[in-house]
């Protein structure tokens, strides 16, 4: 982007410009009243449109969409500096030395040729390093420090990779995948009890061991479940269109016909 004068904004104009917002005097009066708590949902908001820009391989909307969780890290910045806790370029330093720090492969002596997994291994026990270093001195638990404000299939991940750190995890993708099914058995045995509370807890148990196996298969469960997301509204949007040249709207047909046209679009897409 070039000002009028044809110099391109730098992220001091963006600083500048969030100053200027959070101004007591002449800012924006929904600005200048917003704190940490209040902003962060904005921030969880506008990473997710980063991941939907990315998902949909819209590179022009991605220009925005980082644009805009750009500003949210500058604007939970300028709430910090009025306060005297920390700048912008606090956020940057402490970014970089982590960065560097953890790359010692990179930027220091360390060995240069290790693979992914070795280099994931490493990086997470620099994490862990990192969290005991700046503790209160209290025996740290392997799963403090995951996000609460995750994903839950998400968080589920992190604290199984967690765990599995001391060898607490299934050894095979094979038998997470029978305590998936014995998951869905418990489960069934509370719907036919009618227990509400219980199925609400296998349920829960079984999201958790579904999220389990995919780490296993090294997949991402909400990728996966984004993906599906996404195939059912394609084929559900073509089950609307195939009604509506029929004569029909999805509505007004029997749940006979809906399935016949689904088990068609399913077919063609396969």
């Amino acid at each position: 982007m070039e000002s009028p004068g044809g110099r391109r904004k730098g992220i001091e104009d963006l600083i500048d410009v969030m100053a200027r917002l959070r101004d007591p005097a002449g800012g924006c009066p929904w600005d200048r009243v917003q704190t940490f708590r209040t902003i962060a949902p904005y921030t969880i908001e506008e990473a997710y449109e980063v991941a939907d820009a990315i998902e949909r391989e819209d590179l022009s909307a991605l220009v925005d969409e980082l644009g805009d969780l750009l500003f949210q890290v500058v604007f939970h910045a300028q709430i910090a500096c009025e306060s005297g806790v920390f700048r912008f370029d606090d956020v940057v330093d402490a970014v970089t030395g982590k960065m560097i720090r953890r790359h010692p492969h990179v930027f220091g002596d360390a060995d240069g040729s290790i693979g992914v997994a070795e280099q994931s291994r490493i990086w997470e026990e620099m994490k862990a390093a990192e969290r005991s270093t700046g503790g209160s001195g209290d025996a740290e638990s392997l799963l403090d420090g995951v996000p609460v404000a995750l994903p839950a299939l998400t968080r589920a991940v992190k604290l199984q990779r967690r765990a599995a750190r001391c060898g607490f995890d299934w050894p095979n993708p094979d038998e997470v995948l029978d305590k998936v099914s014995e998951e869905l058995g418990e489960l069934g045995e509370a719907m036919r009890a009618g227990d509400r509370s219980g199925i609400e807890g296998e349920l829960g148990d079984l999201l958790f061991t579904v999220a389990n196996l995919a780490r296993h298969l090294g997949a991402d469960p909400e990728s996966a479940a984004r993906a599906a997301n996404g195939k059912f509204e394609r084929r559900f949007r073509e089950l609307e269109r195939r009604a509506g040249a029929g004569g029909a709207s999805a509505e007004a047909l029997d749940p006979i016909r809906l399935d016949g046209i689904w088990s068609e679009i399913k077919a063609e897409e396969e």
